[in-house]
């Protein structure tokens, strides 16, 4: 156990001494370090390798990560705003992004090579605010063997899940609660517009046994059987598929919804040489290999390993993106959502 020892006066020389010799010792190199500090509300698993690759690379550098989950990390940098903590945030969604620029707390700027990512990844400011990394997108897990079960036909389309054959079989996430429901409700508006969205939505609810809180439980229950149709995600379902639940990977004709996971460097760092440094790795064909391990679609043309059971021609199924658009409707749709859906949904544990 350490004490609070009070030393004698006399010691103090030795003490100097002793710390200009530590600072002697070490190289230029290591005293000259940079830290900076990244939130992110990536997956645990990612962080390390992330880490390792850049600090390989740039090794005057070191990433000091603050992970948390997307709402809460959005809690923080905007309760921070006045006096931030964060130098740079790594795979935030690029509609949080749009909002943390309405705070004024971003800092633009177009990493070296921003012009060779795919059109979608890159933000339209110019200089972007954001800089687009991977993609997630949303879709329909169906359980083939529960289906055949309950005589149930595919859904080819969004619109196929209003029909009454569906009653108590579909799960979904709350768009109050899930970025990934909300990309789904969006889906909907986008595609049929806002008034037809709501006289589906109606019929929609009907058919829903529950609305779940995060967005790979949709899937996982469609996997085991405990619903025939879970609303979800291309992250999870590719990933059950090939584990052996007996689900088909479905994506709607009129296309999906979907987010850009994003980096940003925010305003006012006084590390600005660092995070632009980071912001530049980030967009390298050595970092979306990074990415690719973990999300199958990325920002580089170059990278593109498709993981197995993942669905063909998925990137020609997106709609067109929009992130403005999408925070102007977030509020004053999930509010009515919340409104008319909300007593389906799954207690909060």
């Amino acid at each position: 156990m350490f004490t609070n020892v009070r030393r004698p006066l006399w010691s103090l020389p030795i003490v100097i001494a002793a710390a200009a010799l530590v600072s002697f010792a070490f190289p230029a190199s290591a005293q000259n370090k940079t830290t900076l500090t990244v939130y992110t509300p990536l997956e645990r698993e990612q962080l390390d390798p992330y880490k390792r690759a850049f600090e390989k690379d740039n090794p005057n550098i070191t990433i000091a990560w603050l992970r948390e989950s997307p709402g809460a990390l959005m809690a923080r940098l905007i309760a921070e705003k006045d006096a931030p903590k964060a130098d740079f945030v790594w795979g935030v969604s690029s509609m949080h992004a749009v909002v943390l620029n309405k705070y004024g707390m971003v800092q633009p700027y177009a990493p070296k090579g921003y012009e060779k990512l795919k059109p979608q990844f890159r933000d339209t400011s110019n200089p972007p605010i954001w800089t687009g990394m991977d993609t997630w997108m949303v879709l329909i897990c169906f359980n083939t063997v529960e289906a055949k079960k309950r005589n149930l036909p595919a859904p080819t389309k969004w619109s196929d899940l209003a029909n009454p054959i569906y009653k108590g079989q579909i799960t979904m996430m709350n768009p109050a609660s899930s970025h990934s429901g909300f990309l789904t409700v969006n889906t909907f508006i986008e595609t049929m517009g806002e008034a037809e969205a709501w006289k589906f939505m109606d019929r929609l609810h009907d058919n829903i046994a529950s609305y779940t809180h995060g967005g790979a439980k949709p899937c996982k229950q469609a996997a085991t059987g405990e619903y025939v149709i879970g609303i979800s995600t291309d992250i999870t379902a590719p990933q059950l598929k090939s584990q052996g639940a007996p689900i088909d990977i479905i994506l709607p004709a009129e296309k999906s919804g979907w987010d850009v996971e994003a980096t940003v460097i925010i305003k006012g760092t006084p590390k600005l040489a660092a995070a632009k440094a980071l912001a530049d790795w980030t967009v390298t064909k050595q970092a979306n290999e990074e990415y690719n391990k973990y999300m199958a679609i990325v920002a580089h043309p170059d990278v593109n390993k498709v993981p197995p059971n993942y669905p063909a021609n998925a990137e020609k199924q997106m709609l067109k993106y929009e992130p403005g658009k999408k925070v102007d409707r977030l509020a004053p749709v999930t509010a009515e959502w919340t409104k008319r859906y909300d007593a389906k949904s799954e207690p909060k544990t």
